[in-house]
C-alpha cells in the first residue's frame, strides 16, 4: 500500500463518492477471474485493490470523526505492524 495513493484516492471519494470506488474494486474483482490475465497483471491489480480498499477503510475512519491525517496514520501504522509481524 502507498500512502500517496491512498491520500490521492481519499480526494477523488471526498470530491465524488465512495460508490465509484466501490463500483471499481468490483471491477477489478471481477477482471482478476479472467483467463488471460496473467500473474504480473495480477499483481498490479492487486496493489490497486489494496489502495482502494485501504482508502475506503481510512474514509470510514474520517466519518466516524477521526481526523484525515490522524486516521491515515493510524491505518499506516497498522498496515505496516501487520507486515512486521
Amino acid at each position: 500500500m502507498k500512502l500517496p495513493i491512498i491520500k490521492h484516492l481519499i480526494g477523488f471519494i471526498e470530491e465524488h463518492d465512495e460508490d465509484y470506488v466501490i463500483e471499481t474494486i468490483e471491477t477489478l474483482e471481477a477482471l482478476t477471474e479472467a483467463s488471460a490475465i496473467k500473474d504480473d497483471e495480477l499483481d498490479v491489480i492487486g496493489e490497486i485493490l489494496s489502495n482502494m480498499y485501504g482508502a475506503l477503510e481510512v474514509q470510514k475512519s474520517i466519518k466516524e470523526g477521526t481526523a484525515k491525517k490522524e486516521a491515515l496514520n493510524v491505518f499506516m501504522k497498522r498496515v505496516t505492524g501487520s507486515i512486521d509481524s
